[in-house]
C-alpha cells in the first residue's frame, strides 16, 4: 500500500515539473473538476459498478495529492500535514475508541461528535455544512447535525403530519394566486418536510431520487427505440402516442 501511493507522489511531482497541462494548474482551476470527478464516483455507486468505482477513487485520490502538492509549493501544507490532520481528529472525534469515553450506539457516537465540534470552537453546530452543497443533500445533513443535540422530533407519525400540513399550505397558496416567491417558500417547505420523513423510514432521499431519475430516464429512452423502431418521430407525436409506448 505504502509503495503504491509513494508511486503516485513521485509521479504528480514528474507531471508538475514537466506536463505542460499539469503544470498550469491551481486550485481554484482543479475545484469544478473535483466536484465533476466526485459526481462520477457517485454515478458508479449507483450503478454499483465496482470496477468503475476503483477508477474513481483513484481519480479522486489524484486530485487530493495536486491539492497537497500545491499546498507544498505555496509553503502552506503537505501531504504529511493533512494526512496527520485526519488522523488526529479521528483520533479525537472518538474518544469512545481511543480515550475513555462510553458510546454504544451510532446515535451516542454522532452526538459526541457534535458536542466534540462545539468544543472546537465552533459557534453553532451547523458550521460544518459546506454551503455549496447541493440543497437536497444541504437539507439532510442540516436536520443530521440538529438531531445530534436533540432537536428532533419523537416519532415518525408527527413527521408524516407536518408534511401534510406543509403540503396544505403550498396548495392553499396556490389556489389563492399567492406571488410565486410566496409558492417557491411554501414548496421549499413541502421539500424539507418530505426529506425530514425520509430520515425516519431510514431512506437517503439524495438515493432514492437518483434511482428515480435513473429509472425514468431508462423508461424514456425505451420508449424512443420503441418509436423509432415503429418509424413513429417522438417529436411528431401526440401525448396519447407517446403514453401508448410508454405503458409497453
Amino acid at each position: 500500500r505504502l509503495q503504491a501511493f509513494e508511486r503516485l507522489l513521485n509521479i504528480m511531482d514528474d507531471l508538475r515539473e514537466k506536463c505542460p497541462w499539469d503544470k498550469k494548474q491551481t486550485l481554484e482551476s482543479l475545484r469544478h473538476l473535483t466536484i465533476e470527478e466526485t459526481y462520477e464516483l457517485a454515478d458508479a455507486i449507483i450503478d454499483n459498478d465496482l470496477e468503475a468505482l476503483k477508477g474513481e477513487i483513484g481519480d479522486l485520490l489524484l486530485h487530493m495529492v495536486f491539492y497537497c502538492k500545491i499546498g507544498q509549493e505555496k509553503e502552506a501544507f503537505d501531504i504529511t500535514d493533512a494526512l496527520n490532520g485526519i488522523c488526529d481528529k479521528l483520533v479525537y472525534r472518538h474518544p469512545h475508541i481511543y480515550g475513555d469515553v462510553e458510546a454504544t450506539t451510532e446515535e451516542e457516537v454522532k452526538a459526541n461528535w457534535e458536542k466534540l465540534k462545539l468544543k472546537e470552537g465552533k459557534k453553532s453546530v451547523l458550521e460544518g455544512v459546506p454551503k455549496s452543497l447541493p440543497a437536497l443533500v444541504k437539507a439532510a445533513r442540516i436536520q443530521e447535525k440538529v438531531k445530534g443535540i436533540g432537536f428532533e422530533w419523537e416519532n415518525r407519525k408527527d413527521v408524516w403530519a407536518k408534511v401534510q400540513e406543509e403540503m396544505d399550505e403550498l396548495a392553499e397558496e396556490v389556489e389563492s394566486g399567492a406571488s410565486e416567491d410566496k409558492v417557491e417558500e411554501e414548496f421549499g417547505d413541502v421539500l424539507f418536510s418530505l426529506i425530514n420523513y425520509a430520515r425516519f423510514i431510514k431512506v437517503n432521499p439524495e438515493n432514492a431520487l437518483a434511482r428515480t431519475n435513473k429509472k425514468f430516464i431508462t423508461r424514456f429512452q425505451l420508449m424512443e427505440e420503441l418509436m423509432t423502431a415503429d418509424d413513429a418521430p417522438i417529436d411528431d407525436s401526440s401525448l396519447e402516442t407517446m403514453d401508448k409506448y410508454w405503458d409497453i
